[in-house]
């Protein structure tokens, strides 16, 4: 090219636009690594009730609100169900928003459907296709929903035709370089796969009925062609205000820069069995019988963290929070004002409401969003009831613990063992993905059940070998001396083997 050419360079409007249509859901953008591709057909399958139309409406109205008008065009749902479903999540559909209504021909004898856009003389395939190309051909939409292809398959009356015209539909669209979402809710044909191998991608929602509780939703990105995308299950929900998703969490993609050091439970007695103190990006498992003290070693943990000027956050699965609150006070603690100024976050959490991967955002969101660094959650047996199975309890925790260390967080996790003398077992052995734990046992001796501390486990250095007594008083979690006279204590009835025995509270 002449260097004394002036001639300005011809501009790419294509080259400015975004490479994604985004949804308006920040997590599924991420699921899908950035939304869905311009210019292509995707498929949104499932069931009935699973969320795919309020997924629809919110990519419609997000197009809209970045200029980009779409079309909903619905063979199943009336446009004032379509309207109903938006208010009921305090929408309005925008001006860029068309709702195209396909009805069969018997309507146009009622006056009061007028206002629909669009209607079939029949509901032939051919018709109706030709009714929507010719809505896509007056309107210039750059997004459209079609609702849904169950009717399509079924107008169609044999595989072969439904395959063209699906193929027809996503040629035409590509012409016009429109963003396209089939939804197909699994009514007619659902060995009929075809469908798959003519989208550009794939998204599979699922509804999931636990036995007690309320339903459970995913989804599953099962085909996105020449892009990177985060494969396996992740958690949504359907609240007002639309869908919100809960991509799957790998610890690995998130890691902040911090110092390890050594910090303070908060107890002298306790930091001497540690070796020091706690340890920043590691994860602690206080594993005991029920009312050994686990929720309160947890507490002060907590609160020892709120002194130093940091935050902290307490997620309970098995307490009231208010009945937390008084429990705490009358030990010492007080943790309402600890959150009213703002540094102790405490959260109630119902494990039969709440789905694995919106407690694990919940998480992300203290120690991420609200710069939490301590943890504390109390304890794993409520939340294995939010589990379907063990294994997956062990994948989420594996997963969560990562991404707390990750995080230079202090992970408080508490596990209450089955019975409380003799031989215990715990619902789940984590004993493996903690970096330190910490065994609480009820033992007796001289008549009296007392209470005994031990580390078992410590990753990051030395540790006391030794079992020390400790008890809960009005002023808090006290750590004794070690019971250096007594053997057995790990099996609740310990045997005096010394000449003289030292016991808190005064005892001999």
């Amino acid at each position: 090219m002449d260097d004394n050419d002036n001639t300005p360079p011809v501009r790419d409007d294509r080259a400015r636009e975004p490479a994604f249509a985004a949804t308006g859901i920040a997590g599924l953008d991420d699921v899908l690594g950035g939304g869905f591709a311009r210019g292509r057909t995707f498929l949104v399958e499932g069931n009935p009730g699973t969320g795919k139309t309020t997924l629809s409406l919110q990519f419609l109205m997000t197009g809209a609100v970045a200029g980009e008008p779409g079309i909903y065009v619905t063979l199943a749902e009336t446009e004032e169900e379509l309207r109903s479903t938006a208010r009921s999540h305090g929408w309005t559909l925008p001006p860029g928003v068309t709702v195209c209504e396909l009805v069969p021909a018997d309507s146009l004898l009622d006056e009061g459907s007028q206002q629909s856009l669009l209607y079939s003389s029949d509901l032939e395939l051919g018709e109706a296709t030709r009714a929507i190309f010719a809505a896509v051909e007056r309107l210039k939409p750059k997004r459209v929903v079609l609702d849904s292809l169950s009717e399509i398959r079924l107008l169609a009356q044999s595989s072969l035709r439904y395959r063209r015209q699906v193929l027809a539909m996503k040629h035409f669209f590509a012409r016009h370089g429109t963003t396209v979402l089939l939804l197909d809710d699994l009514t007619a044909d659902t060995a009929d796969r075809s469908t798959h191998s003519i989208a550009h991608g794939v998204v599979r929602f699922d509804e999931l009925a636990p036995s007690y509780g309320a339903e459970r939703r995913r989804l599953r990105v099962t085909k996105y062609r020449g892009q990177s995308f985060r494969g396996g299950y992740h958690d949504f929900v359907i609240v007002p205000g639309g869908v919100k998703v809960f991509p799957r969490l790998v610890a690995s993609e998130h890691h902040r820069p911090f110092v390890r050091e050594k910090v303070s439970s908060g107890l002298p007695g306790f930091d001497l069995v540690l070796g020091g103190g706690l340890d920043r990006g590691a994860s602690v498992l206080c594993i005991g019988p029920a009312g050994t003290g686990k929720s309160l070693l947890g507490l002060q943990i907590a609160a020892a963290a709120v002194a130093r000027g940091e935050r902290a956050a307490v997620f309970c699965f098995d307490e009231e929070v208010g009945l937390l609150l008084d429990r705490a006070k009358a030990m010492g603690l007080d943790l309402a004002a600890m959150r009213d100024d703002g540094s102790l976050t405490l959260e109630q959490v119902d494990a039969a409401e709440l789905s694995p991967g919106e407690f694990t955002q919940r998480v992300r969101a203290r120690a991420a969003v609200a710069g939490a660094s301590t943890v504390v959650i109390d304890s794993l047996n409520g939340y294995q009831n939010a589990m379907p199975a063990e294994r997956d309890l062990l994948l989420h925790m594996h997963e969560l613990r990562q991404y707390l260390n990750r995080q230079g967080v202090v992970a408080v996790m508490a596990v209450a063992q089955h019975g409380l003398v003799g031989d215990r077992k715990a619902p789940v052995d984590v004993t493996y993905l903690a970096d330190t734990v910490v065994l609480l046992r009820y033992f007796e001796a001289f008549g009296r059940v007392r209470r005994a501390i031990s580390v078992l486990k410590k990753r990051a250095g030395p540790h006391e070998d030794t079992i020390r007594e400790f008890r809960i008083t009005e002023s808090g979690f006290e750590v004794g001396e070690p019971l250096a006279s007594f053997q057995g204590v790990l099996r609740g009835i310990p045997s005096f083997a010394g000449v003289q025995a030292t016991l808190m509270s005064g005892g001999t």
